[in-house]
């Protein structure tokens, strides 16, 4: 599977403990983008599109990588080699570039203390991972976008499998202890997120 062709040229911190950096991704013509959270030894990589290497090295050393979906392979192949890390994936993907050196399921904690939670409609193996952690942080897979100064939307129904379902998905996040939300398709938002994804389901 190929990765996106823009290289992001450095991170931003989230919160502590917690960057992100982002492309224009060629391959779908909109943004893509990617975590890294910090455990006590070392650092774990969510979704990751392409990163320069000095902005990379800051990420030492890195622990994990872990895939929200399996349509969000992206960098994940090429950085599981350069970093001789283990690379984590959702049970249910079947279009995976490799074996993954673990499958997880929902409930699962993986590296970094994540928790995995199910998030089906926009796909068929997307998961939300959870840092309960200050406050708490949650990353999504592709049921919202928000690009930078853009109100968070819903992915489009037309890109989604079950938008219904993905509706539904979105309604279990609110149950979950978060203050701060990271989108794989977007900035991330820091300002009363749970408002923003009522907001966007009222929207449609």
């Amino acid at each position: 599977m190929s990765e996106p062709k823009t290289t992001a040229g450095r991170m931003e911190e989230v919160a502590a403990g917690v960057v992100h950096w982002s492309v224009h991704d060629d391959r779908i013509d909109f943004l893509s983008a990617s975590h890294a959270v910090r455990a006590e030894d070392g650092w774990v990589l969510l979704d990751p599109v392409p990163l320069a290497a000095d902005a990379l090295r800051e990420l030492d050393p890195p622990l994990a990588i872990v895939l929200t979906s399996g349509s969000h392979q992206r960098s994940a192949w090429r950085l599981r080699r350069e970093l001789a890390v283990p690379l984590h994936a959702p049970a249910l993907s079947r279009t995976l570039e490799d074996e993954p050196d673990g499958r997880y399921r929902d409930g699962d904690v993986l590296p970094g203390g994540l928790r995995a939670v199910f998030t089906p409609g926009a796909g068929t193996t997307q998961h939300a991972l959870l840092l309960e952690r200050d406050g708490g942080v949650l990353f999504t897979s592709d049921l919202f976008t928000h690009p930078p100064g853009r109100e968070l939307r819903l992915v489009p129904a037309r890109y989604m499998a079950d938008p219904d379902e993905a509706r539904r998905s979105a309604e279990k996040l609110l149950e979950l202890p978060f203050t701060i939300l990271c989108s794989g398709h977007g900035a991330p938002l820091t300002g009363d997120p749970k408002a923003a994804i009522r907001a966007a389901l009222a929207r449609g």
